[in-house]
């Protein structure tokens, strides 16, 4: 693969290559130094402390979905969406995010709670812990599942995202 890489670099191919490793993550803070040197200096688009630029509900609703899909993916194929039906910053520097996940048939909700509510527990927990770290506070997260056969049907959980369609 070098001697394939090299070929084509002398035959100006590239222009710069970079070799990285996913065993070691060598050569990744190379390549990242480079991409920020090509980008053109402007004015911060967002503040600075926003690393999304979608609110902090919808984004942790889609953190609650890819957990969702993550362990639920071959059962329940694009069935279910989630929607962060209340967001409160607590006194102590904590927030509350409570959330629904939607399904479309009463069959489809004991694949998310699982045995003992452990399915859920499961995506619960991880959601928990990647938005605990994306806030850099604690979160505490509720999360209730309920049978909708329409909500792919529902405004409100594409206006989240500024879409608009015609039901």
């Amino acid at each position: 693969m070098l001697g394939v890489s090299q070929e084509l670099f002398e035959l100006g191919v590239y222009s710069e290559v970079f070799m990285i490793s996913a065993a070691d993550g060598s050569g990744v803070d190379d390549l990242k130094a480079r991409l920020a040197a090509l980008m053109p200096e402007g004015v911060w688009l967002y503040p600075e402390d926003q690393s999304a630029d979608v609110p902090l509900r919808v984004l942790a609703a889609e953190i609650t979905r890819e957990k969702l899909y993550l362990r639920v993916h071959e059962e329940l194929p694009y069935s279910a969406a989630v929607e962060t039906t209340a967001f409160e910053e607590k006194p102590d520097g904590s927030a509350r995010i409570e959330q629904t996940i939607y399904v479309e048939r009463d069959s489809q909700r004991p694949i998310i709670l699982g045995k003992g509510g452990q399915t859920l527990k499961w995506i619960g927990q991880k959601a928990r812990e990647e938005l605990t770290e994306l806030m850099d506070r604690p979160v505490h997260l509720f999360i209730t599942v309920k049978v909708d056969p329409k909500w792919q049907d529902s405004r409100a959980l594409y206006a989240q995202f500024g879409l608009d369609f015609d039901v």
